[in-house]
């Protein structure tokens, strides 16, 4: 691969066995999945999609969109994209179920159905408590193993154990820069 972004664009070698000219490169015409700038391109491109659908970015998250309940979708939809995992959710099945359909329709990719994980994170869903959790667990021993931390002693934390904190404890407004 040559450098990246000669002018705003990429350029490639033939591969290996190719029948061209060993001086022959070929330039990218649309971003390739692995090319460090495709998640950027895919970025911009959900983005368009979803302004162009009535969407709004989420405060500060420029990965996270907001449709209001109206016009062809009569429930609010909440979509967050990272990379090309995206996570959907919509407090009516039949809504969420039509906007999958017009987004696959769109874009190319599949429905895993449920989410029991994202971004490495377990979901625990109480559906009866209406409550999700999220648990990252095998990431942070992954992480604390890579690193050789795993086995090291533990440390008291400032809180007792078992204390649970509410959105009463948080800020009204989440500070951008702390919370990126």
């Amino acid at each position: 691969k040559l450098e990246e972004g000669v002018n705003g664009r990429i350029f490639i070698h033939p591969p290996q066995g190719a029948t061209e000219d060993v001086d022959t490169v070929y330039e990218v015409c649309r971003p390739q999945y692995g090319i460090p700038s495709s998640a950027r391109a895919l970025h911009l491109t959900l983005s368009k999609w979803f302004k162009d659908q009535g969407f709004t970015t989420a405060g500060f998250e420029d990965s996270v969109w907001v449709r209001e309940a109206g016009g062809k979708f009569e429930h609010r939809l909440v979509v967050s994209a990272h990379i090309d995992d995206t996570l959907m959710a919509c407090d009516s099945l039949a809504t969420l179920t039509a906007f999958k359909h017009e987004f696959l329709t769109r874009f190319e990719g599949t429905d895993e159905g449920e989410v029991t994980t994202y971004l490495r994170c377990k979901l625990i869903r109480d559906r009866a408590q209406r409550t999700i959790l999220f648990r990252q667990a095998v990431y942070a021993k992954k992480i604390l193993q890579l690193y050789g931390a795993w086995d090291q002693p533990t440390v008291r934390t400032p809180l007792e154990a078992g204390i649970r904190l509410s959105k009463a404890d948080s800020p009204e407004v989440a500070d951008p820069v702390l919370h990126r």
